[in-house]
C-alpha cells in the first residue's frame, strides 16, 4: 500500500508539473520566412491572429495571445525554431530539411495545390501530344520537376528513345545542351540534380553544356529557337508558355506536339507548416493541425494564406521530406 500511494505522489506531481507548463505557456509565436515583402505578409496574416487563438482556445488551451512576426531571412526562422524561440513556422520543404536534421524542427503539415491529370514517373506517359490539365478537387502535397526535350535533333533523339521505351544513358544526356535554373530553384535545378545523382553518380555541374535561360519564360523560348535542347521545369509549366510558343517563340505546332518530357523526378514536397520540439509536444501539434486545417477551409482563411499560395493543408510526416534531405546534401556535397 504505501508503495502505491508513492507512485501515485509521483504520479500527480508529474501531472501537476505538465499542467503547470502549459498554464505558463499563455502566447504561441508563429513566423513566417520573407519569400514576399515583410509588411505585405503581416497585413494579409493580421486576422490570423484572433483565428488561430479562438481555435486553440475552443481545444482547451488557455492562450493569451498569437504573436506573428516574418523572419529576416529563411535561415533566421529556422534557426529560432532550433533555439525554441519561434513555436511555430512556415517553412519550404528545403529549409524544413535543413533544420529537421536533429529531431529538433518537426513537420506538423504540408500545404496542397491542384493536383494534375497526369503524374506518371515514366516520362513516355506525359508524351501523349495532350495539354495537361489542373483538377483543383484533387488536392495534392507536392509537385514535380521534369526534364522536357525541345524540337532540336538533339531533343528529338532523346524524345525517341524515351517514347520508344528505351532508357537514356549518361552519355545520351551529356550530348545535349541543357537550360538550367539557378541553384536553390528545387524544380529547375536541386531535383533534377538528384535524379542524375541517383541514376549516374552525377550532377547538374557535371553536365558539358548547359545554359542560364534567366527563368522558365526564357528556357520555354530557348527550346523553342533550339538554343537548348532539354531543360528542366515544373510539372505545369507548358500550360503556362503555351500560347508563347506559337504567338512569341515562332513555332507553328503546338507545346504539347513538338516538346516531349524525358526525366521526370520524385514529388518536391510543397511548404511546410512547422514546429520546434522544444516548446510544442504532440497534444498541441494536433490541435494546431486541426486547428490550421478548420482556417484554410473558411473564406477568411483562404485570403490569409493566399500570400503563399496554400489552397489547403494536409497532414504529412517526417519521412515525407527525406527526398529533400537528401536532395540538400547532394546539392551541399555533405
Amino acid at each position: 500500500m504505501k508503495k502505491f500511494f508513492i507512485v501515485l505522489a509521483l504520479a500527480l506531481m508529474v501531472f501537476s508539473l505538465a499542467a503547470c507548463r502549459q498554464e505558463e505557456k499563455d502566447t504561441l509565436s508563429v513566423f513566417f520566412v520573407p519569400s514576399r515583402d515583410a509588411q505585405y505578409i503581416l497585413d494579409t496574416t493580421e486576422p490570423l491572429k484572433a483565428l488561430l487563438l479562438e481555435e486553440l482556445n475552443n481545444m482547451g488551451y488557455n492562450f493569451k495571445e498569437i504573436i506573428i512576426e516574418v523572419g529576416t531571412s529563411y535561415e533566421a526562422v529556422g534557426e529560432g525554431m532550433l533555439a525554441g524561440t519561434v513555436d511555430v513556422g512556415f517553412l519550404p520543404g528545403g529549409t524544413y530539411a535543413l533544420y529537421s536534421v536533429d529531431g529538433e524542427v518537426d513537420v506538423i503539415l504540408a500545404s496542397t495545390r491542384a493536383g494534375l491529370n497526369k503524374d506518371s514517373e515514366n516520362p513516355a506517359d506525359w508524351n501523349d501530344g495532350l495539354p495537361t490539365t489542373g483538377d483543383p478537387n484533387n488536392q495534392v502535397t507536392y509537385y514535380r520537376s521534369l526534364v522536357i526535350a525541345g524540337p532540336s535533333a538533339k531533343g528529338q533523339e532523346l524524345a525517341a528513345i524515351v517514347n520508344g521505351g528505351g532508357t537514356l544513358t549518361w552519355d545520351d544526356l551529356n550530348s545535349a545542351t541543357w537550360c538550367i535554373q539557378g541553384p536553390t530553384s528545387s524544380a529547375g535545378t536541386v531535383y533534377p540534380a538528384v535524379w542524375l545523382y541517383n541514376n549516374f553518380g552525377k550532377k547538374v555541374s557535371d553536365l558539358a553544356n548547359t545554359v542560364s535561360p534567366g527563368g522558365y519564360g526564357g528556357a520555354a523560348a530557348s527550346l523553342a529557337a533550339g538554343n537548348c535542347d532539354v531543360a528542366t521545369f515544373y510539372a505545369d509549366a507548358r500550360r503556362d508558355y503555351q500560347d508563347q510558343w506559337t504567338a512569341e517563340y515562332g513555332r507553328s505546332e503546338s507545346i504539347w506536339v513538338e516538346t516531349n518530357v524525358i526525366i521526370v523526378t520524385d514529388g518536391i514536397f510543397n511548404d511546410t507548416i512547422s514546429v520546434s520540439n522544444k516548446t510544442v509536444d504532440d497534444d498541441l501539434k494536433a490541435a494546431l493541425q486541426q486547428a490550421f486545417i478548420n482556417i484554410i477551409a473558411t473564406e477568411v482563411g483562404k485570403e490569409i494564406f493566399e500570400v503563399y499560395n496554400h489552397q489547403g493543408y494536409k497532414r504529412v510526416t517526417d519521412a515525407d521530406y527525406e527526398a529533400a534531405r537528401i536532395a540538400q546534401q547532394i546539392i551541399l556535397g555533405d
